[in-house]
């Protein structure tokens, strides 16, 4: 009988454990962008406390909506300011969470294989790297962040005439950068950060600073967030253990007070 006592001590113990490690789970969703960056993070803070990170990536706009109809995100990650606002207006986030977090930068991409080492921001220059009928990647340019950075900057510099009718319009950057990968696109318009986890291609231009919206990047616990997990997530992303995670990827973290 004694023995039988402790044999379901023990596994009603065991259960219970299981059941805390099992709760023990935040759910990232993130701009598509992230994905190396926040991956590798994770896996850092899931064998430092034990909590499960599971990320799904999209274009920021995708994510946003889907986190508006219901779906169970613990914390958000944004490539620009207006989706972060979007849910915040809505109260989908808990405003005292939200912090910008990051910094990238806008770049042209072409194939490593191409023969321009650079694109000059000039009519002739996109007109002779396109071709004659090849297509400018990019995000979809009225909901997908890096879509709306690159018309903003195009527009700037004088070349949105030209350019419009080229694009390929992707439903996320890293979709975009796929185009150009596989040498479907003969040009792209990335961030910094997502030329760096692709081999396939090169940076043949960076935008002028001044000639788009910065891009910025926004965290936020959701309102809905169950557990601590998520902000527990956030407070490590904020901390150095996170930097060489976002550096190595090409972002600039941004010094949170």
């Amino acid at each position: 009988m004694r023995n039988l006592t402790r044999a379901l001590l023990v596994t009603g113990l065991l259960l219970g454990a299981s059941i805390t490690q099992a709760a023990e789970t935040a759910t990232v969703f993130g701009a598509a962008s992230l994905k190396n960056a926040l991956d590798n993070a994770g896996k850092a803070f899931t064998a430092q406390t034990g909590i499960e990170i599971k990320a799904s990536y999209a274009a920021s706009s995708a994510l946003a909506r889907q986190i508006e109809a219901g779906a169970p995100a613990d914390l958000f990650a944004s490539a620009d300011l207006e989706w972060m606002d979007y849910l915040d207006k809505k109260k989908l986030i808990r405003p005292e969470s939200r912090v910008n977090l990051l910094n990238n930068r806008l770049v042209v991409v072409a194939p490593k294989d191409a023969k321009e080492s650079e694109v000059p921001f000039t009519v002739e220059g996109f007109a002779k790297a396109l071709g004659s009928d090849g297509r400018l990647a990019t995000g979809e340019v009225t909901s997908v962040p890096v879509g709306k950075y690159a018309k903003a900057g195009f527009e700037k510099l004088g070349l949105w005439a030209t350019i419009q009718p080229r694009l390929a319009q992707a439903d996320n950057v890293r979709a975009a950068l796929a185009l150009v990968s596989r040498g479907e696109a003969p040009l792209g318009v990335v961030y910094e950060s997502d030329a760096k986890s692709d081999p396939g291609v090169k940076v043949v231009g960076v935008f002028p600073a001044d000639s788009h919206p910065p891009v910025v990047y926004p965290f936020a616990v959701t309102s809905e967030a169950k557990g601590d997990g998520a902000a527990r997530f956030l407070d490590f992303l904020k901390g150095p253990a996170a930097k060489p995670f976002f550096e190595a990827q090409g972002f600039t973290v941004i010094t949170v007070k």
